[in-house]
């Protein structure tokens, strides 16, 4: 699809239209159609400046709807199912914090000319993380690493970017290769509690079970950290418990339905309301499409009139996201349409919700928002990231870029941006450690899920081998780096005794560096294998 800037732009739009490697197959705009299409010739400039634009407002809705709705489901499920804080840690909360990552690898494998995409945004942001975030925080507060969820989580990184190598060797992944991603995570998994449960039992405790309050970390329950990415205090600001009975449902709708909060909005800063002015509209549809259930919170956020709406919204959004709305245009024998028969079943539980509960007390069963929460919540990611994948391919076209270079430097930037904020902002108050933990933790679940999950996803719907359109060097200089930046921390952290100081940190930021040189020198052909 790149010969179409060799061509004369009369001949754009044709050539996009009748070249197979130019469909899309997936997402809800044609952005290659678009550019090529729609649009003049001389207004190419404009058209990516505004695509770019889109870009970023497509990672700030990923950021939204991850922190302030898949999150918090997610928690209210792992306290609801009483897991052990370790056991959500690595699971639910981990695969909060990794959606954007994760469902943007598995829209990019779902495609062999996308594949690149995925492994340059999962590589990419892996040596992002262990070296710039890593060395940012080494920077910022000097600290002595934890040395055994350290060693742990660098052993198995290394054997998951060493499964990698293998699947980008032969350029294809079998069932069996998808599988052994999953069950690596498992055994991840499984390698954590018994850990957990051995260190605790050496200080006389057992494996906490999750009371009502949330988990209190993602990527490495030995250290006791929080979530580097669920910023529980600003969502319970803003979304404010349950109104007065004495308002009517009238009232509590539309305040429930309501993203700002005046009394924040008058004390917070300039940057801070810029931003918000953007979310706003992300938000207001959130809330109207999906449920959050907060344990926290005295009434778990019970909204009834807002809750009940959900029930009409929620399997609309369903209807209408899955597969890019393809099941929102079938009609049952050719006459009613599927979306009208989810708008039926939703408006008939909604009116049974509706009469059998009250404003003031929430049911039994509203734990069961929480869980169609997080369903409407990650169709909305995975709708969302289809449309990341999408302009960065167009981006990748115009500018003749392969997808492994858009997805180490673009769609790994956009992905690690919040971590990154987070992780050394906890460095910056004093948790150095937790933070640096968490930089080891969390890309192990991106990596395995990601790949693992996107492959299987591929190899069950009637493809017995997933095939890799890869980009030969580049891709290998990626996987190299990645494993050569392990290995680098794997043995110069306890040649230091575990004390990481400032000459780390620069150290990594330099490799990082030099990496991105290399890559960037290879993506434009000065670096090249001879034969």
């Amino acid at each position: 699809c790149w010969e179409v800037r060799t061509r004369n732009s009369s001949e754009w739009c044709h050539f996009i239209q009748t070249n197979p490697d130019c469909q899309m197959d997936s997402g809800f705009l044609n952005y290659l159609d678009g550019i090529f299409c729609v649009f003049p010739s001389a207004l190419l400039p404009l058209v990516v400046t505004l695509y770019g634009l889109w870009l970023l407002y497509l990672f700030l809705i990923l950021g939204v709807t991850a922190e302030k709705f898949f999150c918090p489901n997610l928690s209210a499920i792992s306290t609801n199912l009483r897991l052990a804080h370790n056991v959500a840690g690595v699971t639910f909360l981990a695969f909060g914090n990794g959606a954007p990552d994760v469902f943007s690898a598995v829209v990019a494998f779902s495609d062999p000319r996308t594949a690149g995409l995925a492994i340059g945004a999962l590589f990419g942001a892996g040596v992002f993380v262990t070296t710039v975030v890593a060395g940012g925080i080494a920077l910022l507060k000097p600290f002595t690493v934890a040395s055994r969820p350290f060693l742990r989580d660098a052993v198995f990184y290394m054997v998951a970017v060493f499964l990698t190598f293998t699947m980008v060797y032969f350029r294809r992944i079998t069932l069996a290769g998808a599988l052994s991603y999953l069950g690596l995570y498992i055994f991840y998994v499984l390698t954590v509690v018994i850990c957990t449960w051995i260190h605790r039992r050496q200080r006389g405790e057992g494996l906490s079970p999750a009371g009502s309050g949330q988990p209190e970390r993602v990527s490495d329950p030995e250290d006791e950290s929080p979530s580097s990415s669920i910023h529980s205090g600003e969502y319970e600001e803003e979304y404010r418990p349950l109104l007065p009975s004495e308002e009517g449902t009238l009232q509590i709708l539309t305040k429930s339905v309501n993203p700002l909060d005046r009394r924040k909005w008058r004390r917070k800063s300039c940057y801070w309301r810029f931003l918000k002015v953007f979310k706003m509209p992300v938000e207001f549809v959130m809330l109207l499409t999906v449920p959050v259930v907060d344990p926290d919170q005295e009434d778990h956020n019970w909204k009834r009139p807002l809750n009940c709406l959900h029930l009409i919204t929620s399997p609309l959004v369903c209807i209408l996201t899955l597969k890019s709305g393809a099941y929102g245009l079938y009609k049952i024998q050719g006459v009613f349409p599927v979306w009208g028969l989810g708008l039926l079943i939703g408006a008939f539980l909604a009116a049974i919700v509706f009469c059998t509960t009250k404003n003031e007390e929430p049911p039994k069963y509203h734990c069961v928002f929480a869980f169609l929460g997080f369903l409407v919540s990650a169709l909305w990611i995975n709708a969302v990231a289809t449309e990341v994948v999408n302009v960065l391919r167009t981006l990748g076209v115009v500018f003749q870029l392969s997808n492994t270079v858009l997805g180490l430097t673009l769609l790994a930037w956009g992905n690690s941006i919040g971590d990154t904020f987070s992780d050394l902002t906890m460095a910056r108050h004093g948790y150095p450690r937790m933070a640096f933990s968490a930089c080891f933790g969390g890309i192990i679940f991106n990596m395995l899920v990601g790949v693992g999950l996107g492959c299987l996803l591929q190899t069950t719907s009637g493809q017995l081998v997933v095939q890799l359109e890869l980009d030969g060097l580049l891709v290998w200089i990626l996987a190299g780096a990645l494993g050569l930046s392990l290995v680098f921390s794997f043995i110069l952290v306890p040649a230091q005794c575990f004390q990481l100081g400032r000459g780390y940190g620069v150290c990594l930021l330099l490799y990082y560096l030099a990496f991105l040189t290399v890559a960037l020198l290879t993506e434009f052909k000065v670096i090249r294998l001879t034969t």
